[in-house]
């Protein structure tokens, strides 16, 4: 697998998410938490899907990724700053850490 790079901003135009520059698919057919557009920085509906997203894309399995959302979230999406990247190595260690809790 690649080491692809995951990368947000709130720009003029609004919030932005995307994975080596493409706009990253939120996902909204496999769950909605909000139709309201991603966010992060604070525990909620937009970073539980940013969450389900980037896990989506990263594990290429929805079912895992539906199971470390809300962890992911809570680890994760939930510290970003206002603009943030992640490499497919970072996602590796925060779903590492967070399966190896429970």
């Amino acid at each position: 697998m690649s080491n692809r790079i995951y990368h947000g901003d709130r720009t003029i135009d609004g919030v932005v998410v995307c994975v080596d520059g493409a706009l990253l698919d939120a996902q909204l057919m496999l769950h909605t938490f909000t139709d309201r557009g991603f966010e992060w920085g604070y525990e909620g509906d937009g970073p539980r899907q940013v969450a389900l997203a980037i896990l989506v894309a990263h594990t290429g399995d929805t079912g895992r990724a539906q199971t470390l959302c809300e962890d992911f979230m809570l680890n994760v999406v939930a510290n970003f700053g206002n603009e943030w990247e992640m490499s497919s190595e970072d996602i590796d260690v925060a779903i590492d850490n967070i399966t190896s809790r429970v």
